[in-house]
C-alpha cells in the first residue's frame, strides 16, 4: 500500500466530510496527533482503514486509491486537486474561462472580499463561514506556490461562451455580493481576461492556451501527468463557488479507459482551437463588446 497517497485521500475526505479533526480523532480513539501523522503517510492498519471509512461515508477503497473518488464540496475537490498537481509534470484543462493557477492575485483577493462578505452574511454560522472560507482560501494559495515552484506544462481549453459569461457576470456569479463588491469581480474577471489574451499572444514556454470559438464543450475535465500515472478530473466546481451552497458531484480517477477517452476528446477540441495571435484577437474582440456593453 502506498500510505502517503492514502494519507493524502485521508485529508481530503476529512475535508470534504465536514468534520473537525479533534472529532475524527474522538471518534476513532485516537490522538489528533496520531490522525495527522495518518495523513502525512505514516504506517496505518486496515482495521483503521475500515473504521475511516465508515466515519467518513466513504468506501474503503476511496482511501486505498482503488476506483473512483467522489467529492460533493468544492474543499474537498480543491484540497485532492492539489495534491495531485504537486506531483503533475502535464495538466491539461478543459475547464472555465481562465486557468485559475494562471491567475493574478487580484483574482484571489477578490475571491477573498466575496467570501468575507459572504461569512457576514451567515448570522451564527459566521464564525464556521470565516474559518471554511481561510481552509479554501489557503489550499488556493498552496496550488499556485506549488505551480510557481514546478512550472509544470499546462495546455488549457476556453470557450467563447464561458468567457463571455465571465465577463458578464464577474468572479463568484452565484455568491449573494454588494454592489460594489459585483462591480469589482466584473473589473477583475476583464483583466483576467485581458490576461488570458496576453498569454495566447506571448505563447510562454510550458503554457499553451486554445480558444474554442465554435464549439462549447459539454463538460468540465482535467487530465494530469506525472512520470508514474495519470489522473482525470471531472469538476462541477469553480474556484469561486459559494463555500458551503455548491451542488455537484466531482469525480477523480485513474482508470486507463476513462483517461484514454478524454485524451481523445481534448485532442479533438484542441485540433479545432484558435491559438496565438488569431485565439488572442478573438478574445479582445470579446473584452471590447462587454466593455460598450
Amino acid at each position: 500500500m502506498r500510505f502517503t497517497e492514502i494519507g493524502q485521500q485521508l485529508r481530503a475526505y476529512r475535508l470534504e466530510s465536514g468534520l473537525r479533526a479533534e472529532e475524527i480523532a474522538a471518534r476513532l480513539g485516537v490522538s489528533r496527533a496520531a490522525l495527522y501523522r495518518y495523513e502525512k503517510g505514516e504506517v496505518i492498519k486496515l482495521d483503521t482503514i475500515q473504521r475511516l471509512a465508515e466515519l467518513l461515508k466513504i468506501s474503503p477503497l476511496s482511501l486505498l486509491g482503488i476506483g473512483v473518488e467522489y467529492y460533493n464540496r468544492p474543499i474537498g475537490y480543491f484540497e485532492r486537486i492539489r495534491q495531485v498537481e504537486e506531483t503533475a509534470d502535464q495538466i491539461l484543462q478543459v475547464h472555465g474561462a481562465v486557468c485559475y493557477l494562471t491567475t493574478s492575485d487580484r483574482y484571489d483577493a477578490a475571491l477573498a472580499d466575496v467570501f468575507d462578505e459572504m461569512s457576514s452574511q451567515s448570522g451564527p454560522e459566521r464564525n464556521t463561514m470565516r474559518a471554511l472560507a481561510e481552509q479554501v482560501l489557503g489550499i488556493l494559495a498552496a496550488r499556485k506556490r506549488s505551480y510557481a515552484a514546478r512550472r509544470p506544462g499546462i495546455i488549457a481549453m476556453v470557450s467563447m461562451g464561458q468567457l463571455q459569461s465571465f465577463l458578464s457576470h464577474g468572479v463568484a456569479p452565484s455568491a449573494v455580493r454588494s454592489a460594489k463588491a459585483r462591480d469589482l469581480c466584473r473589473e477583475v474577471a476583464a483583466a483576467e481576461v485581458e490576461n488570458v489574451a496576453s498569454l495566447m499572444e506571448a505563447e510562454p514556454i510550458g503554457l499553451q492556451f486554445g480558444l474554442l470559438a465554435n464549439a462549447e464543450p459539454t463538460g468540465n475535465f482535467k487530465l494530469l501527468r506525472s512520470r508514474d500515472r495519470a489522473m482525470l478530473a471531472i469538476n462541477p466546481f469553480h474556484t469561486d463557488s459559494p463555500l458551503n451552497g455548491a451542488t455537484g458531484v466531482a469525480m477523480m480517477t485513474g482508470a486507463d479507459e476513462a483517461i484514454a477517452a478524454h485524451q481523445r476528446a481534448a485532442e479533438t477540441l484542441w485540433r479545432d482551437a484558435l491559438k496565438g495571435a488569431a485565439a488572442a484577437k478573438r478574445v479582445r474582440q470579446l473584452l471590447s463588446a462587454a466593455k460598450a456593453a
